[in-house]
């Protein structure tokens, strides 16, 4: 298992990604942190968290609406309450929701049994406020919730929360529950990934892996970067991604500043140009940049390119168990050395996050937290690190990010497509009357200061 890649679909003939183990090790994962915390249960709205409790799914057009719910407590198994169809559907293929194991009884592991009712269950929030204030949905969601804590003789004890709406907040309140922030308990479930979960996230790493191969053919002047996006966002669905979340492409003059969102610009002989790609396979993300040049390069690209490049190598040779990632980020310059005032300025640039079932998760990585608040890296961690420079021209920038899993001895990297080194997309396109144009092109920002002009431009002018 680990960071071995097998096809998508389940065979009978080669085992690949267990998912009967990897739904279990979750809930596990997750009891565990529950029994370690001061608290009696914890309820989630956030997508990612109800999904790691109950393995449960109804696509990403719910994402933002804040409206299916998730329980679990000391003394029983998970609850899920969703949409009627939703509940019905998770009632007859679900079946985890409608089993019990024996310990929940008190009793040694050993097998599950029918529950007295279904953990798979109707029930909806608030819609974001849309439902009327005066229809008590708020205060229905409140009983429900109550019920169970009563049941299981947790009334007393505190309820931890990972995000919710104020009304909802309210009425628990008002239904006599304490109600404490419950974010830490999931996260630090979540922190350490399991083999399957590894797995799951090194295919959707080779995913990204191939729509690199056809953004890279695809690129050349002439071409838009909400083209890019259509190219990327139809090959991940072409080979099973289940969601994608984002396809950052900036090129040109705005890649500096990273505004961090694509547009309609046209890309233009020369460009630089950078893209994230953000999607989900089973669940499981990927965060991964890469930076070209297209048609050609400018001498300052290419050192900006070297510079986030070496910061890159710096931080994975210090990635192992046991390091930090203090370790990590005071290898990484101050915001200062790349023009930000401050850390808060510069965040994200320099950066590093847990990668999972949500594309930010434990350990954060930044000289705004990291140096301050170490965390200790372990085996089995996924996260990715990302390095961002300036060209010294002031029109473009460099931006690489790699995932990497955390092994014994180091790491290993999962993201595949050559960054070694700038790769020119829609080269050897052009030639001169001695052959193809080079690909580095000293004066191709057409900028009249020393950092445009380039050596060989400064060593003929006139004196």
């Amino acid at each position: 298992m680990g960071t071995a890649t097998f096809g998508a679909m389940g065979v009978d003939w080669e085992q690949r990604v267990d998912f009967d183990r990897l739904r279990r090790q979750r809930v596990e994962r997750l009891r565990a942190e529950l029994e370690k915390s001061s608290l009696g249960a914890v309820l989630a709205f956030d997508f990612a968290n109800i999904r790691y409790m109950t393995s449960t799914h109804i696509g990403t057009w719910a994402m933002d609406k804040l409206i299916r719910f998730s329980l679990l407590t000391r003394n029983s198994d998970p609850i899920s309450w969703d949409f009627g169809s939703a509940a019905k559907h998770h009632q007859l293929y679900n079946p985890w929701l409608n089993e019990t194991t024996a310990e929940a009884d008190g009793h040694p592991r050993g097998g599950v049994r029918p529950r007295e009712e279904s953990g798979a269950r109707a029930g909806i929030s608030i819609l974001r406020g849309a439902f009327h204030p005066d229809a008590g949905i708020a205060e229905t969601v409140a009983a429900k919730i109550k019920r169970e804590l009563d049941k299981f003789g947790l009334a007393d004890e505190a309820l931890g929360i990972d995000v919710v709406e104020l009304p909802v907040l309210l009425a628990l309140q008002n239904a006599g529950i304490k109600v404490v922030d419950g974010q830490q308990v999931f996260l630090e479930a979540r922190r350490v990934k399991t083999g399957d979960e590894i797995s799951l996230l090194t295919q959707a790493a080779s995913m990204v892996d191939a729509a690199y191969e056809d953004l890279y053919e695809f690129l050349r002047p002439g071409v838009r970067e909400n083209e890019a996006v259509g190219l990327v966002s139809k090959k991940l669905y072409d080979l099973g991604s289940e969601y994608v979340e984002g396809v950052n492409a900036i090129s040109g003059e705005r890649c500096s500043p990273h505004p961090h969102v694509y547009s309609d610009r046209l890309i233009r002989p020369g460009d630089p140009a950078f893209f994230d790609i953000l999607h989900s396979f089973n669940g499981y993300r990927t965060c991964y940049y890469r930076t070209f040049a297209v048609g050609s390069a400018s001498r300052a690209q290419r050192d900006a390119y070297k510079i986030a490049r070496e910061y890159m190598d710096r931080a994975i040779a210090t990635v192992r168990p046991g390091a930090t990632t203090a370790d990590v980020v005071s290898l990484w310059p101050r915001a200062q050395e790349f023009g930000f005032p401050d850390e808060e300025a510069a965040f994200a640039l320099q950066y590093g996050h847990g990668v999972g079932l949500s594309i930010w998760e434990k350990p954060i990585f930044s000289r705004l937290v990291s140096l301050d608040h170490p965390e200790v890296l372990e085996e089995g961690m996924v996260f990715a690190l990302e390095t961002y420079w300036p060209s010294a021209d002031g029109v473009g920038a460099a931006r690489i990010e790699e995932e990497v899993v955390v092994t014994a001895g180091g790491c290993q990297v999962i993201t595949k497509f050559p960054a070694e080194d700038l790769l020119v997309a829609g080269g050897r396109r052009y030639f001169t009357v001695d052959g193809p144009m080079n690909l580095t092109r000293d004066a191709q920002s057409h900028l009249n200061t020393a950092a445009g002009r380039g050596d060989l431009l400064k060593e003929a002018s006139p004196r």
